[in-house]
């Protein structure tokens, strides 16, 4: 595949300069320009029809989502990876549907992993059979980023077995890894396929096909086994949807 056109957005000069070193260090890039806001950056864009753009989210004036935005459904918009020291923006960078999103600084090994994403996503998508039907986006997530020794993880949903809560976190279990996310139940039940997810409890959500059986003690409490033998408890507001679920399938 030809190298990636790329662009890259950030108001620190410092930052960009670091960003064109490690960039160059890359076989699979081409730098086409550099921008500092983001009017420039739609602009450039627009001439340049980048592959891919580096692009910070916390700038004057139009921030990196707010760029984000205004490219999203264009016909032939670049692949966006994001690139800042905050990790709190994951969730609102991954609605926006970035391919990555790198914290500052950037490690070069990093910087490799996400233009590997962007060149396989390319390749899929010119692979793809002329005039064959684009599938409609899911509205539900299919990935969450979590932090992770100084950078973030891309933990995909299919692999998440079943959600805790712990305090003001949650732990997504993806068989023998967990994975600790800053966001409450509501907000990630939310987020998921009900198709896939039941809530069990307050502070506990499954994937549905690890149910292997209900039982209950004689006094009116319901528990959950999942296929892998772990014991959940059934809360009494959940309890006939769980119930009703397992009846249908």
């Amino acid at each position: 595949m030809a190298q990636l056109k790329t662009l890259i957005v950030d108001d620190e000069p410092l930052a960009v300069e670091r960003l064109q070193i490690l960039c160059a260090r890359v076989a699979d890039v081409q730098l086409v320009g550099t921008a500092s806001d983001g009017e420039a950056a739609l602009r450039m864009i627009e001439a340049l029809e980048p592959d891919l753009v580096f692009l910070d989210i916390a700038m004057p004036g139009m921030t990196g989502l707010d760029v984000a935005n205004v490219l999203e459904g264009r016909a032939n918009a670049p692949a966006i990876v994001f690139v800042t020291a905050f990790d709190q923006f994951a969730v609102a960078a991954f609605d926006a549907a970035a391919v990555d999103y790198l914290l500052k600084p950037v490690a070069p090994e990093r910087l490799e992993k996400a233009v590997a994403r962007v060149s396989d996503r390319l390749r899929l998508a010119a692979d793809a059979p002329a005039g064959a039907p684009v599938a409609a986006p899911s509205r539900y997530a299919q990935e969450f980023w979590v932090p992770n020794r100084g950078e973030l993880a891309r933990v995909a949903v299919a692999d998440i077995e079943r959600i805790e809560a712990e305090r003001d976190y949650m732990r997504l279990h993806a068989g023998a890894r967990s994975w600790l996310i800053h966001e409450t139940i509501g907000a990630l039940e939310a987020r998921l396929d009900p198709a896939e997810f039941i809530r069990l409890h307050r502070s506990t959500i499954v994937r549905r096909d690890r149910i292997a059986r209900l039982t209950h003690d004689g006094q009116g409490n319901w528990t959950a086994e999942l296929s892998g033998g772990e014991q959940l408890r059934i809360g009494r507001t959940y309890l006939a949807s769980v119930r009703a679920s397992v009846t249908r399938g």
